[in-house]
């Protein structure tokens, strides 16, 4: 019976574990020993996925272990991970089932001492200096009295007490202050965002945009002022489009933003010493400086009114430039009218002289028409002439009479101008009524010429007359003893048809009979 049965193998009694059991039971032991550490150790590789958490090794001169920061804890660390950097990390080991690995889940991350502070500030100094934030060409100048200055600082500090009654002993301006943290996990990102958002203002906005802006802060150590040494708050401070004073810690501290920063105070209260000037003594520079520009403006009035008084002596009398112009118009508005008047009454001769050859009753009616148009316009022309020469005498008594020093010169030249064009006017118009006259002469000639009889001898007629005047029938012509034919080149003398019959007994070689 016993041969029935196998002998019990070694081990066939221990328990089994699947994978997942043996590493839940790991990851219990290793959790529950190291729950809490703080670690030592140069950072190594550093990996930012775009999941927000961050990756990284930490390293000695034997060994590695690897390192997670979650993404929500990477929002609250004090400084940022480098490759180089020699940290304190405080965290707990856990593992990482999937890969069979352990890792240190990093909560805080610190600097190992002030030396490795200084060396991540000097090489973060040197990337930012290359970049060309620290050039002297990128600083804008302070303003030399701003209206709204801009304050980022603790509210409840003694920084901004000490800036607001400097600003109100100097010169007193309206200070928007925007409060954040100036030391600790936040202060770099509060001390950005309040740059950032003092530039994102609208200018005449609800919220006035500041015209310089000042971050304050008192002193403390380096741990203390190391927000001020973030890279996120040194690009915001380059960024700004607003002037930028950086007044953080005492006169011997020295943080990234006071490279960056258009200007650097060594406390806070110089850097509202730099932000204005002092008033009084604004007020005194200026009241010196009406006091120059009242005496520069006395003395330049006095010196053109004495060069003034200097040309005017020199000048003529008003009076006298016009006595010449006066004298002449005087002249001529005597002879104008007797002038008009010989010329119409020739012009009446020349009518005269023309008018016995016309017809009678046609150039005794042009004749007493034109008569009566001289008439008319006779007396008219001569008032008119009177009256202007009148107004023209009123015009220059007026205008002499306004005339001061300094336009003297201007009003001789526009009173010469203007008897010029009197003158003008008055020989224009004289001229243009006499070529008027002068035309209508010439159409009654030609209107003669037509209507006249002379014109019709030239096509082959005659005129016979005789003693009792111009014969037009056969009667008269029968009856008259001596007849006169006209043709065009001259006259002919022929005896009539009685007194041819009393002489016909004896008839004469000498004169023939026309009948």
């Amino acid at each position: 019976m016993n041969d029935l049965i196998d002998d019990p193998e070694i081990g066939l009694n221990d328990p089994e574990f699947s994978v997942s059991e043996i590493s839940v039971a790991i990851k219990r032991i290793i959790e529950g020993e190291f729950s809490h550490v703080r670690i030592k150790g140069e950072i190594g590789r550093v990996s930012f996925p775009r999941s927000g958490h961050l990756y990284l090794d930490l390293k000695d001169n034997k060994s590695v272990i690897s390192a997670v920061i979650w993404n929500a804890g990477a929002s609250r660390l004090q400084i940022w991970p480098e490759e180089g950097l020699e940290v304190v990390a405080t965290g707990r080991i856990t593992t990482f089932g999937g890969q069979s690995k352990y890792q240190l889940v990093v909560e805080d991350i610190k600097p190992a001492g002030v030396g490795a502070l200084m060396a991540m500030l000097e090489k973060r100094k040197a990337m930012l200096a290359a970049e060309g934030l620290f050039d002297e060409t990128h600083k804008k100048s302070i303003p030399y009295l701003p209206e709204i200055i801009g304050v980022i600082t603790s509210p409840s500090g003694a920084v901004i007490r000490d800036i607001l009654h400097r600003l109100r002993d100097r010169f007193p301006s309206k200070v928007l202050i925007w409060p954040v943290a100036v030391q600790g996990d936040k202060c770099a990102l509060d001390v950005a965002a309040a740059i950032a958002g003092f530039n994102a203002l609208t200018i005449g906005g609800a919220v006035p945009r500041p015209d310089l802006l000042i971050v304050a802060r008192g002193g403390g150590s380096l741990e203390d002022l190391w927000g001020f040494n973030e890279e996120i708050v040194a690009r915001a401070t380059a960024a700004s489009d607003i002037p930028l004073i950086s007044a953080v810690g005492h006169e011997s501290d020295t943080t990234l933003i006071d490279f960056v920063s258009d200007k650097r105070a060594p406390t806070p209260t110089a850097a509202a010493e730099l932000a204005v000037p002092v008033r009084h003594e604004l007020l005194a520079w200026a009241e010196t400086q009406s006091v120059r520009i009242r005496r520069a403006m006395s003395n330049h009035l006095i010196t053109r009114l004495q060069r003034l008084q200097d040309l005017g002596r020199v000048l003529p009398k008003p009076d006298a430039l016009f006595i010449y112009e006066r004298q002449k118009l005087d002249h001529t508005s005597e002879r104008l009218p007797a002038a008009l008047v010989a010329l119409v009454q020739k012009q009446k001769m020349n009518i005269y002289d023309v008018s016995g050859t016309l017809h009678a009753s046609f150039v005794r009616s042009k004749v007493d028409s034109a008569a009566s148009c001289y008439g008319l316009i006779e007396p008219r022309l001569k008032s008119a002439l009177d009256r202007s020469v009148n107004l023209r005498k009123t015009e220059l008594k007026r205008l002499s009479s306004r005339l001061v020093p300094r336009l003297v010169d201007r009003k001789v030249n526009d009173g010469k101008e203007a008897f010029k064009q009197a003158a003008k006017s008055l020989s224009t118009a004289s001229n243009q009524y006499v070529a008027s006259l002068k035309d209508r002469l010439t159409g009654l000639q030609r209107l003669r010429e037509t209507l006249g009889y002379k014109a019709t001898l030239n096509r082959g007629y005659t005129v016979v007359r005789s003693g009792d005047g111009v014969i037009t029938t056969t009667k008269e012509a029968k009856s008259a003893e001596v007849l006169e034919i006209e043709f065009s080149d001259g006259r002919l003398s022929v005896l009539g048809k009685s007194k041819a019959t009393k002489k016909s007994a004896t008839p004469s070689l000498d004169q023939g009979s026309l009948f």
